[in-house]
């Protein structure tokens, strides 16, 4: 299990800026015009978790693996694009299996930096974006519509499940996010909002995009964006892609140092990966030995059976027992060995909820 998150919004607010500085490197063409991103740009991204490092520092592991996010940037959305204005409606396809949307919204005055409806509104931005999602997502539905009918006449489940799907339809019809459908979780609705992939039903994290001016101090687009973003339950990260941009290709002490002199105490990557991970219920627990010090992602709530299915489903079925240390313990008592002799190393069964930065090693018949 991965992180995956698909950035959208208007062109030219940012997005591939942002996108590159994500990656720390220019996997994504930028400049100050619309449309700059014509197809989608894709990277995978480690999660930053220091907690390896001291880890493989005690196991004498040979490498450290972190857990990753996917990344994808598509081109630009604009009002109309789903009547073919624009070049982003054709890449909607591309972040429909991502688990997150990562809406960028430009929250900074300059002159010298057009915007694509000639003035800053984030919230008519964030609405443009979304009525074109609501779109995407009608349409794809609408276009499948006869093939549900013809099937349902054979299979007795997708009969069962029709209903929902016309209710569904007319609800995205009628300009409304998916997310807020009456009967989603309703039998019929959990299988019809699993089959169609929806983008209006994906958590949401709302990118301020902001200048250096903006870091110290909400500014007036800010607080907007955090009030729209409030009533809907919904995440928000602030950002500065400028400066960004500008970490890429320094070293960690130079990055933490020019991050303390703009009075940010978290680099924009971080912020968005903690910030999804949050969104998403997300937590990550921890493996040692001298081969490798590893970050696995999991979710919150996950049995101890289920954590070591991501490791291999073998893990899973042939699930006996995992051996568990608190990361906390582990470093404190120097590894794996004097937290045995400490008694704090437990043997936990079936049904332990595994905790973020568990540090496990499981049990298990082949």
């Amino acid at each position: 299990m991965g992180l995956s998150v698909g950035i959208v919004g208007l062109p030219n607010v940012g997005k591939s800026t942002i996108f590159n500085a994500l990656t720390r490197e220019q996997n994504a063409e930028s400049a100050n015009y619309p449309f700059c991103t014509i197809e989608p740009n894709k990277a995978v991204v480690p999660v930053p978790d220091p907690r390896l490092d001291k880890l493989a520092e005690i196991a004498g592991s040979q490498k450290i693996i972190h857990a990753t996010v996917d990344f994808v940037d598509i081109a630009g959305l604009v009002k109309g694009a789903s009547q073919g204005e624009g070049l982003g409606n054709k890449f909607l396809s591309n972040i429909r299996e991502t688990d997150a949307i990562l809406q960028v919204v430009r929250c900074f005055d300059d002159q010298n930096v057009v915007h694509v409806d000639g003035s800053i509104n984030p919230i008519r931005d964030i609405e443009v974006i979304e009525a074109e999602l609501i779109i995407a997502d009608f349409q794809m539905m609408e276009n499948r519509l006869s093939r549900v009918v013809k099937a349902a006449r054979g299979d007795k489940s997708v009969a069962a499940s029709l209903p929902v799907f016309e209710k569904l339809l007319a609800h995205l019809g009628e300009g409304k996010m998916a997310h807020s459908f009456a009967e989603k979780d309703s039998d019929a609705g959990r299988t019809v909002f699993k089959e169609m992939q929806l983008l209006t039903d994906k958590k949401v994290i709302y990118c301020c995009n902001v200048d250096e001016s903006g870091l110290a101090e909400d500014n007036a687009y800010v607080n907007s964006v955090k009030a729209y973003a409030a009533e809907r339950g919904a995440d928000v990260v602030k950002i500065c892609a400028k400066m960004e941009e500008d970490l890429n290709g320094m070293s960690d002490a130079e990055r933490n140092e020019f991050l303390s002199e703009y009075g940010v105490k978290e680099s924009g990557l971080d912020q968005i990966i903690h910030t999804g991970y949050h969104t998403l219920g997300l937590i990550s627990y921890l493996t040692q030995g001298p081969k490798e010090a590893r970050a696995w992602t999991i979710r919150r709530g996950d049995t101890a059976p289920k954590a070591a299915g991501v490791i291999h489903s073998d893990f899973e079925r042939g699930f006996i027992r995992a051996q568990v240390i608190a990361y906390e313990d582990f470093i404190a008592k120097g590894g794996e060995s004097a937290c045995r002799n400490a008694g704090l190393l437990r043997t936990e069964g079936k049904e332990y909820i595994v905790k973020d930065g568990d540090v496990i090693e499981f049990l298990f018949n082949v």
